[in-house]
């Protein structure tokens, strides 16, 4: 009688057992902080690599965790999956207003031009990016990306595996030809994070959106693994649903992104 108290659960929420990776976690950040600035200082990244293994190692054996909580222990019930829900979208409202402290630089500074900068937008000596050349073919390629994990999810709704598998193997195609072409263009650039407020802001704001994209695209890689592995069904593939909302968010920032940045303040 013991043990069968010790098991039964006569409610629908997962009280989860205790997990080294938090702390794993936590110490890894801040090994990775103090790597940093010693690279900062001292051209010494080694610290800096340690931190960066232990944080990847223990974001591995937490997801996990996860997963096997919710695809091999049932552990992931509708409140939970509710309480999952709200928590992503409270995440992507704190990215929203992340990217919202960016483009407020960037109007502020557009808007009323310092004398120190020449009273001028752009900056006098910096030439932009053409809008219409690798900026306008990024745009297209993130909608079509847009367009193609939407076709995935109404594949995965309707148990059309095939479908699902051709579109987010189109997604995540998309997701790694917008880095690349993002690379070349950082590497092409006729100024640097130094080259005034333009610089710090262009390379601030496309920056951390290229790390949401591969965030992303691996966020999608991963929930393309699962589905081969029969994770998910027609009912239960929030972790495909989550990652799907992230990159529509990724796909909104980018519009909003280019159409100030690139194409309005050329």
């Amino acid at each position: 009688m013991n043990l069968m108290s010790n098991t039964q659960q006569n409610h629908p929420f997962h009280l989860v057992n205790p997990s080294p990776w938090p702390i794993t976690s936590a110490s890894g950040l801040m090994i990775m902080m103090m790597g940093t600035i010693m690279w900062f200082h001292y051209s010494n990244f080694y610290l800096m690599i340690i931190g960066k293994i232990i944080i990847l190692l223990s974001m591995y054996q937490w997801w996990r965790d996860v997963i096997r909580e919710s695809t091999y222990q049932g552990n992931h019930t509708m409140n939970v999956t509710n309480g999952l829900r709200m928590g992503m979208i409270l995440f992507i409202i704190s990215e929203i207003f992340f990217f919202i402290s960016f483009f407020w630089t960037y109007f502020h500074m557009s808007l009323s031009p310092d004398i120190s900068i020449g009273i001028l937008w752009p900056p006098k000596g910096i030439l932009p990016f053409n809008p219409f050349k690798i900026p306008l073919l990024n745009t297209i390629i993130l909608i079509s990306s847009g367009i193609s994990v939407t076709w995935a999810h109404h594949s995965l709704l309707n148990n059309n595996y095939i479908n699902f598998n051709n579109a987010m193997n189109m997604t995540i195609f998309l997701g790694m030809t917008f880095t690349l072409l993002q690379l070349f263009e950082y590497y092409e650039a006729p100024f640097s994070i130094s080259d005034s407020v333009y610089g710090s802001i262009f390379f601030l704001t496309t920056g951390f959106h290229g790390i949401h994209v591969i965030i992303g695209t691996t966020f999608l890689l991963i929930c393309l693994i699962r589905h081969k592995y029969f994770h998910f069904s027609s009912h239960h593939h929030f972790g495909f649903e989550a990652s799907a909302w992230y990159w529509h968010f990724v796909d909104i920032v980018w519009l909003f992104l280019y159409i100030s940045i690139y194409w309005w303040g050329k």
